[in-house]
């Protein structure tokens, strides 16, 4: 403006009207200059206001119509504002003024844990919550729909299984053409039906095997059934009297179809390892699940197996410059009688072994044992303590573990973990816990005991010496603790290594000797037999005191004694061994599975005689453990 003004003084001293003119024409330009930028300015301010108008209109309707919940508590979980679409999952017209103990009581722990992010179901619908602690804020995303195409996804993951006949050889071996035929239909179409009912895609691929293909989804389901197709097997099988059972090794939850076969296959080595009539269920994890073992195992092992693992018992010892011998902890007459048995086994191939005990963990019977053998130095010399068969290990020794096969149990872990070359000769039923890599594993659950594994193998050993009375006298002795004197768990095989042991020159006086008892354990274990309580199903339940500490001899023996009583199925003795652990010894007469029981509650053992070891409780929730146990145990059978 001011060079227009400036412009028209210059034209004024030239020519006064052109001046007056550019004047005029300037004058007009600059007003409406003025005039377009007033209208431009009050264009943008009508703009701005309309948009923050919209703005906040959008917001205060994302605040209550947007499909997210929105709440506010105070201090004492009361709500102070929610918006309506909130208020609309819970049918209410407002939810103000609720305590959140009445609106979702399972929100109460996530705020006071301080949790940012929690999925949570309410209302039949499922929930992402995300809590902002300072404002005391709650937001609500509805994510049913997600957690549905999760879970389906989740249950049509692939699942492999593997069947097998457990005895399917030995009964057909005396079948007619007939018979085995009605008998193979039978079966087969009892798993067709099955495999149809449930959804499954079946195949046998031998005699005893088949290859099953199903879903999570269906294996949820067959487990709420506590697979009630092992009770069918059994059940109809035994009216044409072919009592023929079946195992099942399932693979799940792996990331490719090799390790789903794997899984199985491994699954079914278990199930078979424990005695068949069951079904294992194995995850990548490690972690196993059970389902059956309801019958006592057939005796099923042959004289050619023994042969066979006694031959490769003797090339291990041969291969090695010494061999070690330990069982478990507080051994029992069986372990010992097995382990001088394997040191016999050693003896006759030419090597020196020792049987690594702790010589302050021993009972009454094993202690009167030590002290016949005391009287052999040549044999006493060779038991060591497990610091002296440290210093003795060297990278050829060979580890013969007796008796157990779980690493937690054994004498010394420490020793086991520093040996490389391991053998394990048990009878139990196979667990979870097992020692790694061993170099040959001998495990037969239908074996009364450890003692007469070992006699077997014995007899196939080099006759370069004989056995001796003690020797022969230890063996005999695990065997006739472990059956009760031969009245639990003994086959044709136990009177036959029992026979043979005899013409070794066993004395069975002796072996009365070392089980004979002291006048305070009788009375001990009357005290426990007399706190017996009856339960349904022929249950019988005996408790120590929370102040007396039991020899764990003394409980099983209780429990012994009490499965001898009238209308007593399964017996159950809860004592304490120490300040700080409870033990549990179960017996059975066979219609009650102990192991199972006993498995629940963090043990094991035999269908007919198992315990376990409860830590840092009091007798009484260890009785009502059990009880919850026994409880799911009979539910599950009622419902198979």
């Amino acid at each position: 403006m001011s060079v227009s003004i400036l412009l028209s003084v210059t034209l004024f001293f030239f020519s006064w009207w052109a001046s007056v003119i550019s004047l005029v024409l300037f004058s007009s330009l600059y007003y409406h200059l003025i005039k377009l930028n007033r209208e431009h300015n009050e264009e943008v301010e009508a703009y701005i206001s309309t948009l923050s108008y919209r703005v906040k209109r959008v917001g205060e309707e994302a605040l209550l119509e947007m499909p997210i919940g929105i709440m506010l508590i105070n201090e004492d979980y009361t709500v102070e504002w929610s918006n309506p679409f909130l208020a609309s999952w819970f049918n209410e017209d407002t939810l103000v003024g609720r305590s959140l103990y009445d609106v979702a009581e399972t929100l109460v722990p996530l705020i006071k844990n301080e949790v940012n992010e929690q999925y949570i179901r309410l209302k039949d619908r499922e929930y992402k919550v995300i809590l902002k602690l300072e404002e005391r804020l709650l937001y609500f995303f509805d994510v049913t729909e997600q957690v549905k195409i999760k879970k389906k996804f989740e249950q049509d993951k692939t699942v492999i299984g593997v069947i097998f006949l457990d005895n399917y050889d030995e009964l057909t071996q005396g079948l007619d053409d007939q018979k085995r035929s009605s008998m193979n239909s039978l079966v087969t179409s009892m798993l067709n039906k099955w495999a149809k009912d449930y959804g499954m895609y079946l195949k046998r691929i031998s005699s005893d095997r088949f290859v099953a293909v199903l879903n999570e989804g269906i294996l949820s389901t067959l487990e709420e059934n506590k697979f009630g197709i092992l009770d069918t097997i059994r059940e109809e099988t035994a009216r044409l009297n072919i009592p023929l059972t079946l195992s099942l090794g399932i693979g799940t939850e792996a990331q490719s179809l090799p390790e789903l076969g794997a899984l199985a296959q491994s699954s079914l080595d278990l199930a078979l390892g424990r005695g068949g009539d069951q079904v294992a269920i194995k995850l990548p994890t490690g972690k196993v699940k059970f389902y059956g073992g309801k019958t006592n195992p057939m005796e099923k092992r042959t004289r050619v197996r023994a042969r066979v693992i006694s031959h490769a018992l003797k090339e291990s010892i041969v291969e090695s410059d010494k061999v070690l011998i330990m069982g478990h902890k507080h051994p029992d007459m069986d372990a010992i009688g097995a382990a001088i048995g394997i040191r016999k086994v050693a003896q006759l191939n030419q090597r020196e072994a020792y049987v690594v005990v702790d010589f302050n963990d021993l009972d009454h019977g094993v202690s009167r044992l030590m002290e016949e053998v005391k009287q052999s130095k040549d044999l006493y010399s060779r038991f060591i303590s497990p610091e002296g068969a440290m210093e003795l290990v060297t990278d050829e020794t060979l580890l013969v573990v007796v008796d157990t096969h779980k690493p937690s149990l054994v004498v010394d872990e420490k020793l086991l973990s520093r040996v490389e070359r391991v053998i394990v000769i048990d009878h139990h039923r196979r667990g979870e816990d097992f020692i790694e890599n061993p170099l040959l594993v001998y495990m037969e659950p239908y074996a009364s005991s450890t003692a007469e594994l070992v006699t077997e193998l014995l007899e196939y050993q080099p006759k370069t010496e004989k056995i001796n009375m003690l020797e022969a006298t230890a063996l005999l002795a695990g065997i006739i603790v472990d059956t009760k004197s031969f009245t639990l768990r003994t086959g044709s095989r136990t009177f036959d290594a029992a026979s043979y042991l005899r013409s070794k020159g066993a004395d069975t006086v002796l072996v009365q000797k070392f089980l004979k008892e002291n006048i305070e354990t009788y009375i001990a274990r009357s005290k426990l037999i007399e706190s017996v309580e009856l339960h349904e199903h022929g249950i019988a339940i005996a408790v120590g005191d929370d102040e007396s500490h039991h020899d764990p001899v003394i409980i099983a023996q209780a429990a012994d004694t009490l499965l001898s009583m009238d209308e007593v199925e399964a017996s159950f003795v809860i004592a304490k061994r120490t300040e700080n652990m409870i033990g549990i010894s179960a017996r059975s007469l066979g219609d009650v599975n102990v192991q199972i029981i006993m498995e629940n509650l963090g043990g094991g053992g035999h269908l007919t005689n198992a315990a376990t070891q409860l830590y840092d409780q009091t007798i009484e929730d260890a009785k009502s453990q059990l009880i919850n146990a026994l409880v799911d145990f009979f539910e599950g059978r009622s419902s198979t």
